[in-house]
């Protein structure tokens, strides 16, 4: 028969923890918030020995504190949809402005141009739009930066070793290149000699 507590495998080989495998995991969570040692707690829930006991309530912990932190994250990446939703109606408005004519208005009146006694054109509303506009812009670079670290999609990390080369370490590599070409060197002369 086959162990319930035994982790399974999916489709591409990977094991899988079973229902019963996490529910185990809990228990052992709970006996050791209770006091008992991991070699009671194994003894008691049948896993192979201490560390295993241990390994369980890891698994346990790390389940009771993954569940919640999905929801936040899941909680900010929709308000970070809302929020450009509402940047994308905020800009849709700008737009209309700046499709918009504007004339000149001073004291009440409509400015005329005073050689075609046209309306002037006002521009201030136009370069406040355009003003607008990047403010949107500078508001979505921000969101998707604050996505990107949410997600882990940012977090790219280097790990480079740097080993500081001193004169002696130069002064040996210089001796094991010699003695390299000398067994080389001895080498040949035996499989010519032979």
């Amino acid at each position: 028969m086959a162990n319930p507590y035994q982790d399974a495998r999916d489709g591409n080989g990977r094991y899988v923890r079973t229902p019963q495998a996490a529910t185990r995991d809990a228990q052992a969570a709970d006996l050791r918030a209770q006091g008992w040692t991991y070699q009671r707690i194994a003894d008691h829930l049948g896993y192979t020995g201490r560390s295993d006991a241990r390994q369980a309530i890891l698994r346990a912990i790390k389940d009771i504190t993954q569940e919640p932190a999905e929801a936040v994250l899941h909680f900010e990446l929709e308000r970070l949809d809302a929020e450009l939703a509402r940047l994308d109606e905020l800009e849709t408005a700008v737009r209309k402005v700046l499709a918009a004519r504007h004339i000149t208005v001073s004291d009440g009146r409509v400015v005329l141009h005073p050689d075609t006694q046209e309306p002037m054109e006002d521009d201030k509303p136009v370069l406040q739009a355009v003003d607008r506009l990047l403010k949107i812009e500078e508001s979505r670079r921000r969101n998707g930066e604050r996505r990107s670290k949410l997600l882990g999609l940012e977090t790219l990390k280097v790990d480079a070793t740097v080993h500081e080369v001193t004169q002696q370490d130069l002064e040996l590599q210089e001796l094991l290149r010699d003695a390299k070409a000398r067994t080389r060197a001895e080498e040949q002369r035996i499989v010519d000699e032979g």
